[in-house]
């Protein structure tokens, strides 16, 4: 299949392009810049143009079968007013441009948007399925328009998939490189209560997802793409300090967190217990659906 996609050259987007070159897919990329294009394979295709503004790139999508969009702005910042904004924009008005490029009824194509855990309400108990309860902060509110904006291609006869991610650990970047740095510098342990859950997907269960999924057409709407075993962040700082033979007792009180981050504090310390539904439903087999041997996996690289 010929696909287009933006943010191809994040940590998530990078590892995906190579999983669907790799199984003999034809790729075009959306770059703000050929420095940004450096880790591409040689085998992408690349057009320059930046997806929060209408532009020539636009005239691309129609001759791909699917739309993969993964572009947004890291949320592993400080949440001022302007980074809060970028947030926002990067997602909601990328989508909207690519939404805007897909012809009407012409072709059957599939649009995967990317949104996250974020999109749920906060609960340390209850199991989050697909259709869990939208949240009620700023995170909550940004997938909440960013998945609107995606579910607008439906009216174009467009196929929609929603891939509401987990925190995603892989070699070479990710919110696991934070972690271990921590960690290795003895500084590691849980966060606040360390009550709360920590939806996880292996890079490579979550390219494995995409695959899936592009050979079941009836699957449609939000999709969790997490492990089918969430844990709380004790159990994680727990089995992180095992794989890393490193002590995981320094606990960081919540307060000093909400200190030192302001808002973004509130992402670390919210558990989702999100779960797979659809992707177990459907019969996807995890490679990696236990945390302690997924690390051990990356870590070993």
């Amino acid at each position: 299949m010929k696909i287009f996609a933006t943010g191809g050259t994040g940590f998530v987007g990078t590892y995906l392009c190579q999983s669907l070159l790799n199984a003999g897919h034809q790729l075009t990329v959306l770059v703000r810049s050929e420095k940004k294009a450096d880790d591409l394979s040689s085998e992408v295709s690349m057009i320059q143009g930046d997806p929060m503004r209408p532009g020539e790139w636009q005239n691309s999508v129609a001759a791909h079968d699917i739309i993969i969009n993964l572009a947004g702005a890291p949320i592993f910042v400080r949440w001022t007013d302007a980074s809060k904004q970028l947030i926002r924009d990067s997602r909601v008005l990328s989508t909207r441009n690519v939404v805007s490029a897909i012809p009407v009824h012409t072709k059957p194509m599939t649009l995967f948007s990317t949104s996250a855990v974020g999109y749920y309400k906060a609960n340390l108990q209850v199991e989050l399925t697909e259709q869990g309860p939208v949240g009620d902060g700023f995170l909550a509110g940004v997938t909440r328009d960013w998945e609107a904006e995606a579910m607008k291609a439906e009216t174009k006869g467009c196929r929609v998939i929603i891939t509401r991610f987990g925190i995603v650990l892989g070699p070479g970047g990710g919110a696991l490189s934070q972690m271990v740095s921590t960690f290795n510098k003895f500084l590691g342990g849980p966060l606040g209560s360390g009550e709360q859950w920590f939806p996880w997907i292996h890079i490579e269960d979550l390219a494995r997802a995409y695959l899936f999924l592009l050979d079941r057409p009836s699957i449609t709407g939000p999709v969790n793409f997490c492990s089918p075993n969430p844990v709380q962040n004790k159990d994680l700082a727990k089995a992180l300090g095992k794989v890393l033979g490193r002590p995981c007792f320094m606990r960081t009180p919540a307060f000093v967190l909400k200190a030192a981050l302001g808002e973004f504090a509130s992402a670390l310390l919210d558990g989702h217990r999100m779960v797979p539904r659809k992707l177990l439903d459907s019969g996807f087999e995890f490679k990696y659906p236990a945390l302690e041997g997924a690390l051990e996996e990356i870590l070993s690289k």
